[in-house]
C-alpha cells in the first residue's frame, strides 16, 4: 500500500500537469518558452517578499511574477533592448533579488533547495486544494480567451482585424502562468516549472493533429511523467522533482523515435 504522503504527491502532480499541459502548448506555439524561465524564476522573489512581509506564500508569488509580466510588456514598448536580453536582465536580477534578499533575513532560517527544486512529498490536504481549485479556474479562464490566443497565435494581425482583442489574451495568458507558476512551485520548484510546462507540450506536438488535441495529449503526458518521476524517485531515492522533469524528458526522448503512429513532420518547426 502507498504512503499518505505518496498519494497527496501523486493528485498534487497530476492536477498541476493537467494544467500545465494545455498552458504550455501555447508556450510551445509562441516560442515563449524564455519568458517563463523569467517568470518562474521571478517567483524566488516572491518568497523573499512574503517572509519579509509576512504575506501568503501563493499570493505574493502570483503578484511579484505578474508584476514581472507586466513590466515586460512595458520594456518592449521602449524597444531600446532586444525581447532576449530583457528577459535575460528581468530573469536572473529577479533571482540574485530573492537570494539577496533571503540572505539579508537573518532572523528567517529556510530551506531554499525547497523552493528552488519542490517538495513534492511534503505537499497537505491544503495545498491539493489550491493546486486543483487553482487549476479548475486556470482552465475555465483558458477555455474562455482559447479561441482569440489561438487567432493570434496564428495572425495576430487578423485576430486583430477579426475584433478579437489578441493583447488581452496575451495578458490573460500571462496572468495563468504566474498562477500556474504560484500554485506549482512546491510541486516541481522554481527552477523545474518551465520544463513541465514546455517537455509535455513538446512531446505531444509530436502525435497531435489539432490544437486541442495536443493540448489534452500535453496534459496526458504531464500527468505519466509526474507518476512516472514519482515512483522513480521512490525506487532509486532520487529527488522528486527532478526525477519528475526527467521522466518527462525521457517521454520526449521516446517520441523521437520513427513510430508508424506520429504525426510529427520531418523538418517541423518547434
Amino acid at each position: 500500500m502507498l504512503d499518505d504522503f505518496f498519494v497527496r504527491a501523486l493528485i498534487a502532480g497530476i492536477g498541476v500537469a493537467l494544467i500545465a499541459g494545455p498552458l504550455g502548448s501555447f508556450i510551445v506555439w509562441r516560442r515563449m518558452a524564455y519568458f517563463g524561465d523569467t517568470m518562474a524564476h521571478s517567483a524566488l522573489l516572491g518568497v523573499a517578499i512574503s517572509l519579509l512581509m509576512d504575506l501568503d506564500l501563493t499570493l505574493s508569488v502570483f503578484a511579484v511574477a505578474a508584476i514581472v509580466s507586466l513590466f515586460l510588456i512595458l520594456l518592449q514598448r521602449w524597444r531600446a533592448l532586444s525581447a532576449d536580453a530583457l528577459l535575460g536582465i528581468l530573469s536572473h536580477s529577479t533571482l540574485a533579488l530573492g537570494l539577496v534578499l533571503v540572505a539579508f533575513m537573518y532572523w528567517v532560517r529556510v530551506d531554499l533547495t525547497a523552493y528552488l527544486f519542490g517538495d513534492i512529498l511534503a505537499v497537505t490536504r491544503g495545498d491539493i486544494a489550491l493546486i486543483w481549485g487553482g487549476g479548475v479556474l486556470a482552465m475555465a479562464v483558458l477555455a474562455w480567451v482559447w479561441r482569440p490566443l489561438l487567432a493570434s497565435t496564428v495572425n495576430h494581425e487578423l485576430a486583430e482585424a477579426e475584433g478579437l482583442n489578441p493583447d488581452r489574451a496575451r495578458l490573460v495568458l500571462m496572468l495563468l502562468m504566474a498562477l500556474v507558476i504560484a500554485i506549482a512551485m512546491k510541486v516541481i520548484g522554481i527552477l523545474l516549472i518551465t520544463s513541465l510546462l514546455i517537455i509535455p507540450a513538446a512531446t505531444a506536438r509530436r502525435y497531435a493533429t489539432t490544437p486541442e488535441a495536443m493540448a489534452v495529449y500535453a496534459a496526458l503526458i504531464g500527468a505519466v511523467a509526474v507518476t512516472g518521476g514519482l515512483f522513480g524517485s521512490m525506487r532509486y531515492d532520487t529527488p522528486s522533482g527532478p526525477s519528475i522533469v526527467v521522466a518527462a524528458l525521457i517521454l520526449f526522448l521516446a517520441s523521437l523515435l520513427p513510430l508508424p503512429f506520429a504525426r510529427g513532420r520531418k523538418g517541423e518547426r518547434s
